[in-house]
């Protein structure tokens, strides 16, 4: 039965895989477009590059609508069939605009699958292993990451249309991960919310073998029952848990993860390193982002979700504090990969384990999809404009200072983690809900 679950949060966590590489596989393709298009630096950066986190944007806000009245499954499977058509269109496209177009369907899926996938595995998982399994969503991110870097450093040298097959191979995956969500079964906790007690029944019987599940069965409907469906997140109830969701979205991309993932090649070209050089390095950070992303999978659940947040606090201030000093003394070589090395680990291993497991417990169950999409929408709000920035930034007041800046908000974040963030490791959905609700 164990195992069961552990293959239904595996196949959900698959989105995972499309997200993490169709947000990275664009830093192959990022200089040869803008020179196919000669395309300037804001037209590149707002609509070529950032396009897709846009259509991100738009997923994650509106992405709780389909996984509330359609169900976390069929919203599964339509998040697949979205990266399938944009892999294949960005390929084939001959122009920017239609470009972009074909990406803002894959960031369409990026954002509604930090709603869906998350809100699933939670709703599935025991108390006791939700922190690992809802983490393989993030396991499966840095998973395709490392795929893009891969892909980008071995097709780079099949000439002027390489970046067509790097867009491209992502249909195969596409197609076997929506294949593959046809076989898993929808979530118990949101078949209660619909009244269709028997077949949560079934599934929480698979779920919990060793649990009354009468007992839980009865708890699930009791808060289900209690609560007010004509509520929002926004109500003064739910304030706590929804700073929380904004908060530690937002530090997540005030760190700067995204803008150095979409920008990586060019980050090390900018420290000296030749294009080839570069890409390689892109691959050491996909290695080092995995390692560390299952050290993290592996720890969350026994140290916690604060106490890895505090260990990428820590590891955010001084990498980044030495990537910007690099960049102020102009150290030339491995400096600044190795400093970056340092930032991914301490990324992986906080911020990246702990977001969508942290976001995916703190709301009641009939308002999680909403809760979800809350914190994903304020991740990928500050994901589209903080990347979108980098290409003007970098050549005006010079990449130091924005390194600069993203050290400054981490002893931000820090204080976050010491002062607010609440431990949420093996309590119940249900208990944590009450715990995080004001009366």
């Amino acid at each position: 039965m164990k195992n069961k679950i552990v293959l239904w949060s595996i196949t959900a966590s698959l989105a995972g895989f499309l997200f993490g590489y169709d947000t990275v596989v664009i830093s192959g393709a990022d200089k040869k477009l803008q020179l196919l298009w000669h395309s300037s630096d804001a037209f590149h950066g707002s609509v070529v590059m950032g396009m897709a986190l846009w259509g991100t944007v738009i997923g994650a806000i509106f992405g709780g609508i389909p996984t509330n009245k359609l169900g976390r499954k069929k919203t599964l499977i339509l998040i697949g069939m979205l990266f399938t058509a944009s892999a294949l269109g960005s390929a084939f496209a001959n122009d920017p605009i239609t470009f972009a177009m074909f990406r803002f369907l894959g960031g369409l899926g990026i954002g509604a699958s930090t709603i869906a996938a998350p809100s699933y595995i939670s709703e599935i998982a025991p108390s006791k292993d939700r922190g690992r399994l809802v983490a393989l969503y993030q396991f499966n991110i840095v998973f395709g990451i490392l795929m893009a870097f891969l892909f980008n450093y071995f097709l780079n040298g099949l000439g002027d249309n390489s970046w067509r097959w790097m867009m491209g191979i992502q249909t195969i995956p596409a197609v076997l991960y929506t294949l593959l969500v046809l076989t898993i079964p929808e979530s118990p906790r949101w078949l209660v919310t619909k009244n269709r007690n028997e077949e949560a029944k079934v599934i929480l019987e698979i779920i919990n073998p060793d649990e009354n599940v009468d007992k839980m069965l009865v708890d699930i409907t009791a808060n289900d029952n209690q609560a007010d469906k004509s509520e929002t997140i926004f109500i003064k109830k739910y304030r706590f848990p929804l700073i929380l969701a904004f908060l530690i979205a937002l530090f997540n991309q005030l760190s700067g993860i995204n803008a150095f993932l979409y920008y990586a090649p060019r980050i090390f070209q900018e420290a000296g390193l030749g294009e080839s050089t570069a890409l390689l390095s892109s691959i050491g950070i996909g290695i080092t982002n995995l390692i560390f992303t299952l050290i993290g999978v592996a720890l969350i659940d026994r140290l916690g979700r604060k106490t890895l947040m505090y260990i990428g606090s820590f590891g955010y201030i001084i990498s980044l504090s030495l990537v910007a000093t690099a960049f102020f003394f102009h150290w030339q070589g491995i400096a600044v990969p190795a400093f970056l090395f340092l930032f991914i680990a301490s990324h992986a291993i906080g911020q990246g384990a702990v977001i969508w497991v942290f976001i995916s417990e703190i709301f009641p169950n009939h308002l999680r999809a909403s809760g979800q999409s809350f914190g994903s929408s304020t991740h990928w709000v500050f994901a589209a404009i903080i990347p979108s920035l980098v290409p003007f930034l970098f050549s005006t007041i010079g990449a130091g200072v924005v390194f600069l800046f993203f050290a400054a908000m981490m002893v931000l974040q820090l204080l976050f983690v010491h002062f607010m963030m609440p431990e949420t490791k093996g309590i119940s959905l249900e208990d944590l809900s009450k715990t995080l609700t004001s009366s």
